[in-house]
């Protein structure tokens, strides 16, 4: 679980951030929580963009790829979501 501070801190760097990975048409398959995976290990934040294609709520798809990924949700904001995870590495350096 992240704390406020650390909340705050990711958020602050995944507003410059542009979106790592795109939900599209194709919804919620196994190649978009395989990509997820590998980015979150790779780089411990992912910023996720839902186009005009998907037709999931936004909150909706952050819920499930969160808990896919054993990721956390950092923050929604309109058709975007960042998902944060602690890598082997800790490469960020929080202590969630």
């Amino acid at each position: 679980m992240l704390s406020n501070d650390n909340k705050k801190k990711l958020r602050t760097m995944a507003q410059s951030m542009n979106a790592n990975v795109q939900l599209g048409k194709g919804g919620l398959d196994d190649n978009l929580f395989m990509t997820l995976r590998n980015e979150l290990e790779a780089h411990e934040l992912v910023k996720v963009s839902i186009l005009k294609t998907c037709d999931l709520p936004v909150r909706e798809a952050a819920i499930e790829c969160a808990s896919m990924t054993q990721s956390e949700i950092v923050q929604i904001i309109g058709r975007t979501f960042v998902l944060y995870r602690k890598s082997k590495k800790n490469k960020l350096g929080l202590n969630a």
